[in-house]
């Protein structure tokens, strides 16, 4: 499994509705192929700031299939509203879980 983290800055103002347009989405990550979890973390610092972290199965399955589908294209109308810029993605191999 891998994991999808996308830091997201929303614009000031926005963070509740940003949240709320989240969880809308999330059916959407639900039913995607390879889709296994989804959380957002909000900053403590900056609450401007969060993280999306999304388990994949494959990274094919986020950068081909999820992607290329309508589903992708309703979650960034749902809460690309509120990017102040666009996401910075990475995708994450686990190679250490202490405890």
């Amino acid at each position: 499994m891998i994991f999808e983290r996308a830091e997201i800055r929303v614009k000031a103002g926005e963070e509740a509705s940003f949240v709320a347009a989240v969880q809308a989405a999330a059916p959407l990550f639900q039913r995607a192929k390879g889709c296994v979890s989804m959380q957002l973390e909000q900053s403590v610092e900056y609450p401007d700031r969060y993280t999306l972290v999304v388990g994949w199965q494959t990274v094919e399955d986020h950068t081909v299939d999820f992607r290329n589908s309508a589903d992708f294209q309703e979650w960034r109308r749902l809460a690309g509203p509120y990017f102040a810029e666009p996401p910075q993605v990475q995708h994450l191999n686990t190679v250490l879980q202490a405890f």
